[in-house]
């Protein structure tokens, strides 16, 4: 079988190669693929869970955790943002952006979340975009209301993180060079956050993360800067696209969207079933620290390690009847969020809460909900992203 993981006009037409990540995990689950430079791509669960977990054997911050190669002077600042940072530095940063994503304060966040999404929903009628009208503004809702932002900068939020992760998507960026553009625009609107806050502090998360924690420590600008980047990014992309590509399942597995409707508390299972379906995140890269055997191969140090969450998160070692989409399944041990580890996603709570208040409220409020036209997908190996997914609403 030919295997190319990475072609982006692939992932655009047809979404994940999943033909190409079940041969892999039977034939081939650590494989040397052809690129430059080459790298070696996991497939299996076991193995992508053992790379995340041990960040002493595969650095993240050696040639970052992103897949493109990057120049040295490039390289040098986003080692500042966490996703790039191995412990001990990961921790320290991780420690100090966790006061704002402790489970009281998500927890609390539940009706303002129902609010947004009722209020969402009570504007849209006819045929409309699920993606712009319902999955991307409502990652953007709880975006602003965590930074203590105007809704009014949740169209400002949206164009940046469009330009950043669909930097590779004529519909998105005519020049690859608009990303880097749109993370200078986002530095300058994280710069003007912080200095509003240290003049006005407020209840949100920026006043805490401005704040010294317990042991005197603070983010320095760079790092509340990209820390806002991320924030940005992975707290829109993951949600948007997981909610967008599970609407996108639930209209593909009509018996599934009808077993929601009878009974929406489905919707608690249902937003981990999707996240693993979906799995937004298609991949991240990390960089063999020594000489070191996974899966049989010989890894070499400095070699270039990408694992596919998308890949693992169907291995029928794990999941029975992988490919069946099953909104009441469980356990769901799901790596959509990571593979556990220093790097498990932050903000994993906050997204499950989203996803299940949406779909709970779909369910009762738009039942005969439908696909009016074909999906549209992103140009990237990065993100398992949906740009446009038509609906009626009746």
């Amino acid at each position: 079988m030919h295997i190319d993981l990475v072609d982006r006009d692939r992932y655009a037409t047809a979404g994940p190669p999943h033909e190409q990540f079940a041969w892999l995990r039977a034939n081939s689950p650590v494989h040397w693929h052809d690129g430059e430079p080459g790298f070696w791509a996991v497939t299996r669960y076991d193995d992508v869970v053992h790379v995340s977990r041990h960040s002493d054997l595969f650095s993240s911050h050696r040639r970052l955790a992103l897949f493109e190669e990057l120049e040295e002077e490039q390289i040098a600042l986003q080692r500042l943002m966490m996703l790039n940072q191995d412990p001990p530095e990961h921790t320290r940063r991780r420690s100090l952006v966790n006061r704002g994503f402790t489970p009281r304060t998500i927890n609390a966040l539940e009706e303002h979340i129902r609010d947004i999404c009722d209020d969402l929903l009570d504007k849209c009628t006819g045929e409309i975009d699920f993606v712009t009208e319902v999955a991307a503004p409502l990652p953007l809702y709880v975006i602003c209301e965590l930074l203590g932002a105007p809704v009014s900068d949740r169209d400002k939020l949206f164009a940046w993180s469009n330009r950043m992760i669909g930097a590779q998507d004529p519909d998105y960026a005519d020049d690859p060079a608009q990303g880097s553009n749109a993370a200078m625009e986002v530095y300058a609107y994280a710069n003007e956050l912080a200095a509003r806050r240290k003049a006005n502090p407020r209840n949100d998360i920026v006043t805490k993360l401005l704040q010294p924690d317990e042991n005197g420590e603070t983010l320095d600008e760079n790092e509340f800067d990209l820390f806002v980047l991320l924030l940005i990014v992975a707290g829109n992309e993951t949600t948007r696209n997981a909610a967008s590509g599970g609407m996108l399942a639930l209209f593909d597995h009509s018996d599934q969207w009808d077993r929601l409707v009878a009974d929406p508390t489905l919707a608690r299972t249902a937003a981990d079933e999707i996240v693993r379906w979906v799995s937004p995140v298609n991949l991240f890269r990390r960089t063999s620290t020594r000489d070191q055997v996974l899966g049989g191969q010989p890894i070499k140090a400095e070699d270039k390690v990408v694992v596919f969450y998308g890949s693992a998160n169907r291995d029928a070692s794990v999941f029975p009847d992988p490919e069946v989409f099953d909104i009441g399944r469980t356990p769901n041990p799901h790596i959509g969020f990571g593979g556990g580890g220093a790097h498990f996603c932050l903000g994993n709570h906050l997204a499950k809460l989203e996803l299940r208040v949406l779909f709970e409220q779909l369910a009762r409020r738009r039942p005969r909900l439908a696909q009016s036209g074909p999906a549209s997908r992103l140009r990237s190996n990065f993100i398992n992203g949906i740009k446009e997914l038509p609906v009626t609403i009746s």
